[in-house]
């Protein structure tokens, strides 16, 4: 593998990763209608953990603050002291919890059946159009005021399982809870926080279970410099789409990815229907 390529997938993986556009959706049609494959398995997993790294260099203060409040509360329960979630930080982190349960399982039970999908390019068009109508519809709720403090274990369910449908190809993860989160009256900054936090405990379980499978196969094909160059392109970016999908929520324009997406999957679809 070369340095560009490694640049190249890197920085798509950075976009696609955080922007409403679904990455593993991305990642197939590039495969399928392109001609491009994803390269080493070990390199994509570090891809990945590039941009898991984007989210923690994001909302470091945050993440910070959530291990130290969950390690006081677990201090509390073993001691048998009565328990408050009396901070914002606190009560962030137990729904990061209970909003992971639904995608686990989901994942967990429904693994081959998402695993069929990413062999039919039609159902991942098809993704790609109900992802543009989740986002255009998302634009259309009445904003909400709900806080953090304020989430009920209802609402983080909710967005949990938006998570774990998302692991179609076509339907974007980032794209489905910020939705999930607005859909449970969250404010926009809230649903998109929340959001990215719940992809951690995902995104770096589903890592650890690749690597597992990578560790069996031959890497040695990527050098060191190539897997340094990807994890650093894939993180940079990460960072500048976070930050770019929070000022376009701000900015109410949302929507605008629906357009992108819409006509992708449209395009995947006639592709699929006149073979």
């Amino acid at each position: 593998m070369s340095l560009l390529k490694a640049i190249f997938l890197g920085i798509f993986q950075g976009v696609t990763e955080f922007l409403p556009i679904s990455s593993s959706g991305h990642l197939v049609l590039l495969q399928k209608l392109f001609g491009i494959d994803e390269g080493n398995l070990f390199f994509t997993v570090m891809l990945h953990f590039g941009t898991l790294i984007s989210i923690l260099i994001v909302y470091f203060k945050d993440i910070v603050s959530i291990i130290g409040e969950f390690n006081k509360f677990i201090v509390e329960l073993l001691k048998d002291k009565k328990i408050e979630i009396d901070n914002e930080y606190r009560k962030l982190g137990i729904m990061i919890i209970i909003g992971s349960i639904p995608t686990a399982l989901m994942g967990i039970l429904l693994e081959n059946i998402f695993e069929s999908f990413y062999n039919t390019t039609i159902i991942i068009g098809l993704a790609l159009i109900f992802t543009g109508i989740l986002l255009w519809i998302a634009e259309k709720i009445k904003l909400g005021k709900k806080s953090i403090r304020k989430m009920t274990v209802k609402d983080a369910l909710v967005i949990g399982t938006f998570q774990g449908m998302a692991i179609t190809p076509g339907l974007s993860r980032s794209g489905s809870t910020i939705v999930g989160g607005l859909f449970m009256g969250l404010n926009k900054k809230n649903a998109t926080r929340f959001s990215f936090l719940l992809a951690l405990p995902a995104t770096f379980g589903a890592s650890l279970l690749e690597l597992s499978k990578a560790l069996n196969t031959n890497f040695s094909e990527v050098s060191f410099l190539i897997v340094i160059v990807g994890i650093f392109s894939s993180c940079i970016t990460g960072i500048f789409s976070i930050k770019f999908l929070i000022r376009v929520l701000e900015k109410g324009k949302l929507y605008y990815f629906s357009y992108y997406v819409w006509f992708l999957g449209l395009i995947v679809v006639l592709l699929e229907l006149i073979k």
